[in-house]
């Protein structure tokens, strides 16, 4: 069984139940796909057979970035002006917006997923869940296992969220026929993803999330047998909340979003909720009493210009949080570490209009590891302790990037933020960036690739 010795770490950020710390100067050893031991002076004489040593001299070493929110298709319309959030409405913006992703192909979902998977990786992403939800009627009904296959060619770690939309234009929804699927359709196709791909297994690299997109955009019944469907199957539940949808819900139904969502079964341990940054503080307790948690997505308050989300009084409630890039509608970039930085920065931007204290830079880089891992249900990655996944990054600080920074390593991401690469990315064990390339892949022709399967849809 094969793995790696980094001797020399100048640091690694380790959690072994007591919180992160940082130990200096120490080897980490993975065997297989596991952290084995992390310690001063591992023997060299006793490494299992096919060890690689790696001196990891001037490195910091942190647990791998666990990604919990994205639209990977939407990465085919970044950087357009045309979608420009600051010259048109939200109404506008929607309605240019979906029918481009109504016209992707099969082609494209694929091509969009490696492309999105392989730069978070790049910047130390090691577990991704994707929120699928866009199946226009010709692409197929293939288009998440086509994601589970550009993850295996990337060796990422992959949770996919099943989503659909249910709800007509006709009766108050934003989404294009094109793009609509029937309850049942959608339940079945849960259902065979779910029999085909979900591993419950530690270390497991494949699983399946029920995810109807927004309360706003489905049917009742769609929440309903999604909850239903989930608990049966043991698997996890997440939807789009308190993104300015609550009003139309409380017109619609009654009732505001977590409250109707609630009723419905669709919260508690197993289920997170993308945004919530509209909630008032009533909900978020409501929230908080169930186990229900947040994968809080900063970048998109830069360009759709709503409120920042009210982290302090989700940690101060004892919300369960993690963070998630977002689509590339709302955010040009599939950059976690960003994200991270990002979220920190904002908070502190509006820190005296809150009524609690800024999370420290600490709590942000565990929002992006452990917290993202909670999300997820899983207790096997998100942590540097022996026994784990060995999902790590590494970042190189022996350059001009960091003089004046290294005394600090777990503030490091939040406070000054990453703007290059990493120098190596580990995901179960295996390398699957380092040194500026994906070991065994051709990025050039990959990123040639992916730009065809673009320049074949007529926007």
């Amino acid at each position: 069984m094969s793995g790696y010795l980094l001797t020399n770490c100048a640091a690694a950020i380790v959690d072994e139940g007591d919180g992160l710390r940082v130990r200096r100067n120490v080897d980490l050893l993975t065997v297989g796909s596991a952290i084995s031991a992390i310690g001063v002076d591992i023997a060299r004489d006793a490494l299992p057979a096919g060890t690689e040593v790696q001196d990891a001299s001037g490195w910091f070493v942190y647990p791998g970035l666990v990604n919990t929110h994205h639209h990977f298709f939407q990465c085919f319309v970044r950087n357009r002006a045309d979608l420009d959030w600051t010259k048109l409405s939200v109404i506008e913006w929607l309605d240019r917006i979906y029918p481009i992703f109504s016209q992707l192909t099969e082609a494209c979902f694929y091509q969009s997923s490696l492309t999105a998977m392989a730069e978070l990786i790049k910047h130390g992403c090691t577990t991704a869940f994707d929120h699928q939800y866009n199946f226009p009627r010709h692409a197929g009904t293939q288009l998440i296992d086509r994601q589970f296959e550009a993850a295996d060619l990337l060796g990422m770690r992959f949770h996919a969220g099943r989503g659909g939309n249910t709800l007509p234009k006709s009766e108050g929804s934003t989404i294009p026929d094109e793009m609509l699927e029937t309850t049942d359709a959608f339940i079945a196709d849960c259902a065979r993803l779910i029999d085909r791909y979900h591993d419950a297994r530690p270390f497991s690299m494949r699983q399946v999330v029920v995810a109807p997109c927004q309360p706003v955009n489905c049917y009742r019944e769609t929440f309903a047998e999604s909850v239903s469907l989930a608990r049966d199957r043991g698997v996890m539940l997440h939807t789009h909340v308190g993104e300015g949808e609550s009003p139309v819900m409380q017109a619609r139904h009654g009732r505001r979003t977590v409250d109707y969502l609630e009723e419905l079964g669709f919260a508690g341990p197993d289920t997170f909720y993308a945004h919530c940054w509209e909630l008032t503080h009533d909900e978020l307790r409501t929230m908080a009493r169930s186990g229900t948690g947040v994968s809080h997505c900063p970048e998109p308050v830069y360009l759709v210009g709503a409120e920042v989300t009210d982290l302090p009084a989700m940690s101060a409630f004892g919300l369960r949080l993690g963070l998630g890039c977002d689509g590339a509608a709302s955010n040009d970039n599939s950059n976690l570490m960003h994200c991270l930085h990002s979220a920190y920065m904002l908070q502190c931007l509006v820190s005296s209009r809150r009524a609690h204290p800024v999370p420290s830079p600490v709590d942000f880089l565990r929002y992006g590891t452990s917290g993202g891992a909670s999300l997820l249900g899983r207790s096997d990655i998100g942590r540097l302790a022996p026994g784990m996944a060995a999902d790590l990054f590494a970042i190189d600080t022996r350059r001009m990037d960091y003089v004046g920074t290294r005394h600090d390593p777990l503030s490091l991401i939040a406070r000054v933020g990453i703007g290059a690469p990493v120098d190596m990315t580990m995901i179960n064990g295996r390398i699957v960036w380092q040194n500026g390339e994906f070991p065994g892949l051709d990025e050039a022709q990959m990123a040639a690739d992916a730009e065809a399967a673009l320049a074949n849809v007529a926007f």
